[in-house]
C-alpha cells in the first residue's frame, strides 16, 4: 500500500458528529523480521545537498517515526519523515543499514 499520495478527499460536512476514520487507522505494523526496508542517497531536488532515504516501511505512521527516532539519535543527525519515508540529512547509507540490521530489519 503505498502512502505516497496520501490526499484526504473529504472537504467539508455538515454533520456535527462526522467523524472521518483514516485507512491507517485499521493498518497494523509488521514485525521487524517481516519488514523489507531499502535504503538509498538522494541529492535530487535538494541543492547538492546528500540525504539518506529509509523507504517501504509497512504499517503505521507513528511506529514510522518511532523508527526515525532512534536512526537520528543513533546517528546524531537530523531528519524528517515526510511521504512515509524518513529522511535522514548526510550520507549514512551503510551506517543506517548497519543500525537497521542491528534492529533487526532486512534490508
Amino acid at each position: 500500500m503505498s502512502k505516497k499520495n496520501d490526499i484526504r478527499n473529504v472537504v467539508y460536512s455538515t454533520n456535527k458528529e462526522f467523524e472521518y476514520i483514516f485507512e491507517e487507522d485499521n493498518i497494523e505494523t509488521l514485525g521487524i523480521d517481516k519488514q523489507k526496508l531499502k535504503v538509498i542517497l538522494d541529492t535530487k531536488n535538494r541543492a547538492g545537498k546528500k540525504v539518506t532515504i529509509v523507504n517501504n516501511f509497512q504499517g503505521k505512521l507513528e511506529d514510522l517515526e518511532d523508527l526515525s527516532k532512534k536512526l537520528k539519535t543513533k546517528l546524531g543527525v537530523g531528519g524528517t519523515v515526510k511521504d512515509f519515508e524518513i529522511v535522514l540529512q548526510g550520507d549514512y547509507v551503510q551506517k543506517t543499514k548497519d543500525i537497521l540490521k542491528g534492529f533487526g530489519y532486512k534490508i
